[in-house]
């Protein structure tokens, strides 16, 4: 029985079938797993046979919110996609805001598991404790935002949230997202996999639930400490003025904005181009998720030139990433169209940046020629070539069906040395971060449960010096193990099981993580729970996502970099000199499995699995 937070309920969709059925969510699983992330890779663990193919039928989709999705916690209307990633292999997690993960909680669920494959292209919509199953196949080919606009006009409602796929995800491109509003689930490949069912989009209208909180006058105690440190924040007073494009600054000023592919990071200086104070100058106005009071997301357009009209949400820091520093474009408003264009063909900006970067790298040292890529002169700097590629990617056109399988795959199919510089972990393409120049950012990425993530374990201490739990030095290598297990076990619960928008961790309250979080989620459910236990959950769900990926078949040597990471050092700029050799990972990764309790092979002990209760 739930005193609050939960409904406790959970909705299972079999699309096979065109069926669907309610279940009750385990009270214990609920505890020893919160929400969010922790939920779905549960339940991805317990439910998936292994070895299937992430694109068959008999792989799951499954949205998971939280114990504070719903309620007045600034910053938690956040929600979790959980699959078998089609790019990795791996466990696929990616999160997502705006106003849908709210108003699922408020339609009456904690979870929804997406089974089966319909025999044609299918929508479904959720309300009033039912699921009608709604035919797809004029909505098939629609961009995301059209595909929101139309079936909310089909239903007769314009509170209806949608979260939908592009071309993108109804073609199987690896790297495919889900968009709900203009917010998107992007990394993974969630999008291929809804695609692969012929799942266009989920409606979601919540009529029937308010979120109800065990202990008010707790909960209420709780947020106006927090409130407080969101107001007193300076990192939260600017995202909410310039976005994430501020850590392309920041990023800059310490030589680890990586480019050209990582092979330029510090000589190639993009900031006065694609910063904070270049982006301000596109702005027109900011979006909030629900209940944020920060409103981090700023809309820009661009009013004159070739990509005048063009209107995006962003582009937040990863994307002037990957379609400006790593392909050597300094063209803001080729940025922000670009951006533009992913969103609408349901693109992850990221990994399609990436693997266009890889493929301009490839390009000009002769691994590919214009009769490869249909007379597509692929170099740095040619911001021309960045939206006929996007659509050639999301449609699987020419060769944009060779690049839609990603960075390794690609790598795999020319080969001819390129694996030295095809940047992926586990088949994930890497984040902005030169994680040269930072080195618990950089286990983490080696050791992430999904890859090269830097949202699952985001090392803040080094990209912002902030000495949470303690000061670091950057470029040290001992001692990297024992914080990137704080890194990644905080951040899981904080963030991903609460859930909880990752940038208050990082730039609010990361002196009082647990304690807020314990606060918040006891003050909701009712739970005496303190910091220690909420520790031990992103403890247990890491555990949880590390025995998934074992059983896969991934061991300590899938838990490393790219040759060019750990063989070329950053050319120029302030981490100049830089790599992670051989020697360095080796060991941080046994600093790091020894603190996890895990053997040198980095497989969890029979004694830590005790310890977490996992079975």
């Amino acid at each position: 029985m739930y005193r609050g937070g939960f409904t406790g309920r959970v909705l299972r969709i079999d699309l096979t079938n065109l069926t669907y059925q309610e279940e009750k969510l385990d009270p214990k699983i609920a505890r020893q797993y919160m929400g969010g992330a922790g939920l779905g890779i549960k339940y991805l663990y317990d439910e998936l046979e292994p070895g299937i193919d992430p694109l068959g039928p008999s792989n799951k989709l499954i949205f998971t919110l939280g114990p504070l999705t719903g309620t007045s916690s600034p910053c938690a209307s956040r929600m979790s996609v959980t699959t078998k990633s089609p790019l990795s292999n791996t466990v696929g997690v990616a999160l997502t805001g705006g106003k849908f993960p709210a108003e699922l909680k408020r339609a009456g669920y904690d979870a929804v598991i997406v089974e089966g494959r319909a025999e044609s292209p299918t929508y479904v919509y959720i309300h009033d404790g039912k699921v009608d199953f709604k035919s797809a196949a004029k909505l098939w080919g629609t961009n995301t935002f059209d595909c929101q606009d139309y079936i909310r006009a089909e239903l007769h409602n314009p509170s209806i949230k949608v979260a939908c796929i592009g071309p993108a995800g109804e073609k199987l491109v690896r790297y495919a997202c889900i968009i709900n509003e203009r917010r998107a689930a992007g990394r993974k490949g969630v999008g291929a996999v809804m695609g692969s069912k012929n799942l266009k989009a989920i409606a979601v209208k919540g009529d029937k639930v308010r979120t109800t909180l065990a202990d008010p006058e707790k909960f209420k105690e709780v947020q106006a400490v927090y409130v407080k440190h969101l107001k007193d924040s300076p990192y939260i007073a600017s995202f909410g003025k310039t976005g994430t494009s501020t850590v392309l600054d920041a990023t800059s000023a310490i030589g680890i904005c990586s480019a050209k592919n990582y092979s330029e990071t510090g000589a190639f200086q993009a900031a006065e181009f694609l910063g904070a104070e270049a982006n301000a100058k596109f702005d027109l106005r900011k979006e909030h998720c629900e209940g944020c009071p920060v409103g981090c997301s700023q809309v820009r357009m661009v009013r004159e030139g070739q990509y005048a009209g063009s209107l995006a949400e962003g582009p937040e820091f990863e994307t002037l990433y990957s379609l400006g520093t790593t392909l050597g474009n300094t063209n803001l408003p080729s940025v922000i169209a670009g951006d533009r264009v992913c969103d609408e063909l349901g693109l992850d900006s990221l990994s399609v940046g990436v693997t266009i970067g890889f493929a301009m790298e490839m390009f000009e040292k002769g691994v590919i020629n214009l009769e490869d890529t249909g007379g597509m002169e692929l170099k740095f700097g040619k911001h021309e070539v960045i939206l006929p590629m996007l659509r050639m990617i999301a449609y699987r056109e020419g060769f944009g069906d060779i690049l839609a399988e990603g960075v390794k795959r690609v790598s795999e199919k020319y080969g001819k040395g390129s694996e030295k510089y095809a940047m992926h972990i586990k088949g994930l393409e890497f984040p902005a971060y030169d994680i040269r120049g930072a080195k618990a950012h950089g286990l983490g990425y080696a050791t992430s449960y999904t890859g090269a993530d830097h949202s699952r374990g985001y090392a803040f201490q080094e990209i912002f010096a902030i000495p949470v739990p303690y000061a670091v030095d950057r470029f040290a290598v001992k001692g990297k193990g024992k914080l990137t297990m704080w890194n990644q076990d905080v951040r899981t619960v904080t963030c991903d099981c609460a859930p909880m928008c990752a940038f208050i961790l990082d730039m609010a309250v990361p002196d009082i993580a647990l304690e807020n979080t314990a606060g918040l989620v006891g003050g909701a459910t009712g739970w005496d729970i303190t910091p220690e236990e909420v520790y031990q959950i992103g403890e247990r769900v890491i555990n949880t996502a590390r025995l998934f990926n074992i059983r896969e078949g991934f061991t300590r040597a899938d838990d490393t970099f790219p040759e060019r990471i750990m063989t070329e050092p950053i050319p120029d700029g302030p981490s100049k000199g830089e790599l992670i050799s051989q020697s360095d990972l080796d060991l941080m990764l046994d600093e790091y499995y020894e603190a996890r309790g895990w053997t040198k092979e980095g497989v969890p002990t029979k004694e830590k699995l005790k310890e977490l209760d996992i079975v």
